[in-house]
C-alpha cells in the first residue's frame, strides 16, 4: 500500500503575500509552489548576513542572501532574502528555522514568489519597514521606538515644555 505525503496549503504557499505584487495573485501562488526562496523578517538591525548564512546553510546549500534596506539610509531594516538551489531545502529551512532565535530575536520565515531588484529596500514612508513605524515599544535592536511611538513622545515633551 502507498502511502501519500500530504502537504498542506500554509507549508506549500505560507501566510504572507507580497501585497506590491505585479500580477494576480493566482500568478503569485503558481510562483510561490515553485519558489525555493525565503523572506525572513524580525531581524535585529545587526544581524549579519554571515550570522543568517551560519544558521540558514545548515538545511541545505544557499544561492544567495539578499539583505533588506532602509531605502533612504541604505542601512540594514530588519528583514532579508534567504534564496537556496532546491525548493526541499528551502522547505526545511521553513519547517525547522521558523520561529528560531537568532541575534535574540524570534525570526519569522514564509514562503516568496521569487526576488526581483527593488524589493530589498523597505517600504515604511521613512525608508524603513512599514512595521516599524506603528510599533509602540521600545526595541534597542530594532532602532529605538518605532516612528508613530516617537512622534507622540515628541508631542509629549513639546507640550511639557510650554
Amino acid at each position: 500500500m502507498a502511502t501519500v505525503k500530504r502537504v498542506d496549503r500554509a507549508q506549500e504557499l505560507g501566510s504572507y503575500r507580497d501585497q506590491h505584487f505585479r500580477g494576480t495573485l493566482t500568478q503569485q501562488e503558481k510562483l510561490l509552489k515553485k519558489s525555493s526562496t525565503l523572506y525572513v523578517g524580525n531581524l535585529s538591525f545587526y544581524t549579519t548576513e554571515e550570522q543568517i548564512y551560519e544558521l540558514f546553510s545548515k538545511c541545505g546549500d544557499l544561492k544567495r542572501i539578499i539583505m533588506g534596506l532602509d531605502k533612504v539610509k541604505k542601512t540594514p531594516c530588519g528583514f532579508c532574502f534567504v534564496e537556496y538551489y532546491a525548493r526541499e531545502d528551502a522547505s526545511n529551512a521553513l519547517r525547522f528555522i521558523s520561529g528560531t532565535r537568532l541575534d535574540d530575536r524570534i525570526i519569522r520565515t514564509d514562503w516568496d514568489a521569487g526576488f526581483i531588484e527593488g524589493r530589498q529596500y523597505g517600504r515604511g514612508k521613512t525608508g524603513g519597514q512599514v512595521r516599524d513605524e506603528y510599533r509602540t515599544d521600545f526595541d534597542s535592536d530594532r532602532g529605538g521606538y518605532g516612528k508613530a511611538a516617537l512622534r507622540q513622545l515628541q508631542s509629549m515633551d513639546q507640550q511639557m515644555f510650554k
